[in-house]
């Protein structure tokens, strides 16, 4: 098996497991719920593509999942200018936390539909998981620059700010959310974390 077949088998075993979470999970696991739009991989298959999660049947065959992502993958390869085939298939790598590879479908998506949301804010995601911190602060600002008073955005990049160690940024972050939402249960910590780094 060489090893491109054996990252497909990694992620078609992985998917059966994770498929369904929403986008925004991590961000909540690591600082509470952001309102980030969904990661969920079956909100934009095809109407005519089976679902990549079984309804009710949740002892789905982890072949028939690994077919499917691999379906959905190939078909966002071989039709670039289909937008749903990359979001699909950015959704899908995602998942696995293949960050490179969820950003090189997302920056195809988003050349097909440039004003689109959820492919800026998700761009900015997938960059911040992936430690390339300067383009998701580019995505996060463009995305925010569609919608200024989105509390998750907001979060993200103040949290984002706060990992670069940049205090000056991560303190405007703050603020702009703060008045987005003044009651933002991140708050507390995020300026616990400014106050530290001001004191580096």
């Amino acid at each position: 098996m060489n090893r491109d077949n054996l990252l497909f088998a990694i992620i078609g075993v992985l998917l059966g497991f994770i498929v369904g979470f929403i986008f925004a999970s991590t961000m909540s696991q690591r600082y509470g719920p952001t309102g980030l739009p969904a990661m969920s991989a079956n909100q934009t298959l095809p109407a005519d593509h089976p679902p990549i999660q079984g309804s009710g049947d949740d002892q789905q065959n982890p072949q028939q999942v690994f077919a499917q992502v691999q379906a959905a993958i190939a078909k966002a390869r071989s039709d670039p200018k289909d937008f749903d085939a990359q979001v699909t298939a950015a959704k899908l790598e995602y998942q696995v936390q293949r960050y490179d590879q969820t950003i090189e479908f997302l920056l195809k998506a988003n050349q097909l539909k440039p004003d689109n949301y959820e492919v800026l804010a998700m761009l900015g995601e997938a960059n911040m998981e992936g430690a390339h911190y300067d383009q998701a602060e580019t995505w996060y600002k463009a995305a925010l620059a569609k919608k200024p008073g989105d509390v998750g955005v907001l979060a993200s990049l103040a949290f984002m700010q706060l990992q670069k160690g940049d205090a000056k940024e991560a303190e405007k972050a703050i603020a702009a959310l703060e008045k987005a939402d003044p009651s933002n249960q991140d708050l507390p910590q995020f300026r616990d974390k400014l106050a530290s780094l001001k004191i580096k």
